[in-house]
């Protein structure tokens, strides 16, 4: 798929042939629900937590007398049956990790990729550095390029600090080293604003499958 190359101020500076290996795959919808399913379980941190009746504090003494209540025998008023009691089978800290294979991750990452191409969501921009972050020369690029008011995901051959603190003033606008996203950064922006030099970085990251 060829696609035209911009500038920052929208001009047309060429055009640039997508990598058929990453942005021509069939979308895979399954791989991409369980990469997605996968990520957002990762982001729960488990740490819901209970007290049983031997961690409530209190009891010590019985409540009231074995007989002649006409009631059930209490030997404590931590019991889980009594108000102020313990809970009975409540939830306890644990991981929700969910491990999938590294070609189910990959297979995922192309889907998003391959889906946004087909859609024409990918925009490519002429690789540029700034000097100092400035919000202002970022959202003028965007509204240029007829990005403002999206949810763009902006992929960067590498780290650059400047671009990342410029953009993410900007709401809905997210920065990542291309080699870095998963398949929900994807499928989470309706567009994708690539750098001409990430398409190389992105095609490396995922190796020779």
């Amino acid at each position: 798929m060829t696609v035209d190359v911009l500038k920052k101020d929208g001009t047309k500076a060429g055009s640039v042939e997508l990598p058929s290996s990453v942005f021509g795959i069939e979308p895979n919808d399954h791989a991409m629900y369980l990469a997605v399913r996968a990520y957002l379980a990762h982001r729960r941190q488990g740490t819901h937590k209970t007290k049983t009746r031997t961690e409530v504090s209190g009891g010590g003494k019985k409540p009231f007398k074995q007989k002649g209540t006409g009631g059930a025998r209490r030997g404590s008023s931590r019991s889980p049956l009594m108000p102020g009691g313990g809970t009975i089978h409540g939830p306890v800290p644990h991981l929700y990790t969910v491990d999938l294979p590294v070609k189910v991750r990959r297979l995922a990452r192309k889907s998003a990729l391959s889906l946004r191409a087909r859609e024409q969501n990918v925009v490519v921009i002429e690789d540029f550095s700034m000097d100092a972050p400035k919000t202002k020369d970022i959202a003028t690029m965007l509204k240029a390029i007829n990005l403002d008011g999206h949810k763009v995901l902006v992929l960067l051959p590498q780290a650059d600090q400047s671009i990342v603190r410029s953009a993410r003033n900007i709401e809905g606008v997210t920065t990542f080293p291309a080699d870095k996203i998963s398949a929900y950064d994807v499928l989470s922006h309706g567009k994708l604003l690539i750098f001409r030099s990430a398409l190389g970085t992105l095609e490396t990251s995922f190796g020779s499958n």
